[in-house]
C-alpha cells in the first residue's frame, strides 16, 4: 500500500514537469489578433522551435476582438497544464485594464503570468519631410513655440503608438494633437502627405516611405537604437527626454496557477528557441528586438509596464466608449 502511494505520487509529479505530454495533448497556442499582423508572425514563427523543443503539436489559434481580451480572457479560464498558452501584447496584459476598468473579465496581472517576454516592438517616431523639424529637439522646440498646432497619428485610441505620443508630450511638457486611424496604412500615409505632421507607427508599415524618401524617420521609442535604422537614435538619446520608452511587447503567456516545473519547463523551451541565431534574424527583419528575460525578470517587466501605461493613460485622460 505505501509502495503504491509512493508511485502514484511519483506519477503525479513526473505529469507536472512534462505538461500534456504523456497525453499526447496539442497545445492552443491562442493570438489575440487576426492573421498576418505582428503577433500572428511572431506566434507561428515560436511554433516550430516550441514543437519540437516540447514534443508536442503546437496549433496557432487566432481569437481576435475585444482588443485582445477574447484570447487572453480565454486562456485566464484555461486549465494551468501548459496545454494552452498565448502571444500576448501590451494591449491585453497591460494597457486594456486601465481603459476599460470594470469591464473586463480577468486581472492580467493576478489571472496571467508570463512564461517569457519574447521581443520589444519599438515604433518609430516619423515625420512629415517638408516639416519645419528633423530631430526630436527640433520637434520639442517648435512644439513648445506653437502648442495645440502639431498633429500626430497612430493606429488607434489607447494603443501603444498614442501612448507614446502622450508620453512625449507629458515628459517634454507639450501638447501635440493626436489623430488616432483604423490601422496604420492611412496613419502613415497621412504623414507623408503632410496630412498629419509626424506620427509614432511600427518599421513594417512606415519602411518602404522611409526608404524613398516619403517619410523621415525622426526617432526611435525604444531605449535601444533598431538594427534596420542604424543612424536613427532613440527618443532619449535627446538629454532632457532619457526616460523616455514607450514600446509594445509581445510574450508567451500561460494561465497564472500554472505549476512552477511547467512554467520552468516552458520558459526553458521559448528562451531556448529565441537563442537560435536564425530565427533571431526573422525576428530582426520584423522590426523586433529580441529578449533573453528569466520569469522573474518577465513577471517584473509586465508589472511595470502596467504602472508605466496606467500613469500616462490617467495623466492624458485617455477614455474608450462602449
Amino acid at each position: 500500500m505505501i509502495t503504491r502511494r509512493i508511485l502514484g505520487a511519483s506519477a503525479l509529479a513526473t505529469a507536472a514537469i512534462r505538461p500534456a505530454a504523456a497525453q499526447d495533448r496539442s497545445i492552443r497556442f491562442l493570438v489575440p489578433y487576426a492573421a498576418g499582423g505582428g503577433q500572428d508572425i511572431s506566434a507561428r514563427l515560436l511554433a516550430d522551435p516550441l514543437r519540437a523543443a516540447l514534443g508536442q503539436t503546437v496549433v496557432v489559434e487566432n481569437r481576435s476582438g475585444a482588443s485582445g481580451m477574447i484570447a487572453a480572457q480565454a486562456l485566464a479560464q484555461a486549465a494551468p497544464d501548459g496545454a494552452t498558452l498565448m502571444l500576448g501584447g501590451a494591449g491585453e496584459t497591460a494597457v486594456n485594464q486601465h481603459i476599460f476598468r470594470g469591464r473586463m473579465a480577468y486581472d492580467p496581472i493576478r489571472d496571467l503570468r508570463p512564461v517569457m517576454i519574447v521581443v520589444k516592438v519599438p515604433n518609430v517616431l516619423m515625420g512629415y519631410p517638408q516639416a519645419p523639424f528633423s530631430t526630436v529637439e527640433e520637434l520639442v522646440a517648435f512644439a513648445r513655440e506653437n502648442p495645440g498646432r502639431l498633429s500626430y497619428s497612430s493606429s488607434g485610441i489607447a494603443n501603444p503608438q498614442h501612448l507614446a505620443g502622450e508620453l512625449l508630450n507629458h515628459l517634454a511638457q507639450v501638447n501635440t494633437v493626436h489623430v488616432p486611424y483604423r490601422g496604420s496604412g492611412q496613419a502613415v500615409l497621412d504623414i507623408a502627405s503632410g496630412q498629419v505632421q509626424f506620427g509614432y507607427n511600427s518599421l513594417a508599415s512606415g519602411l518602404p516611405l522611409i526608404r524613398e524618401g516619403r517619410i523621415r524617420a525622426i526617432a526611435v521609442t525604444s531605449k535601444e537604437r533598431m538594427p534596420q535604422l542604424p543612424g536613427v537614435p532613440s527618443v532619449s538619446e535627446y538629454a532632457p527626454l532619457a526616460a523616455y520608452e514607450l514600446v509594445n511587447f509581445f510574450g508567451v503567456f500561460a494561465p497564472a496557477a500554472t505549476p512552477e516545473p511547467i512554467m520552468e519547463r516552458l520558459h526553458a523551451a521559448v528562451a531556448g528557441a529565441v537563442a537560435d541565431p536564425e530565427l533571431r534574424g526573422k525576428f530582426e527583419a520584423q522590426g523586433l528586438l529580441v529578449q533573453s528575460m528569466t520569469l522573474a525578470q518577465s513577471r517584473a517587466f509586465v508589472v511595470a509596464e502596467s504602472e508605466k501605461f496606467g500613469r500616462i493613460v490617467e495623466a492624458a485622460k485617455i477614455t474608450v466608449e462602449g
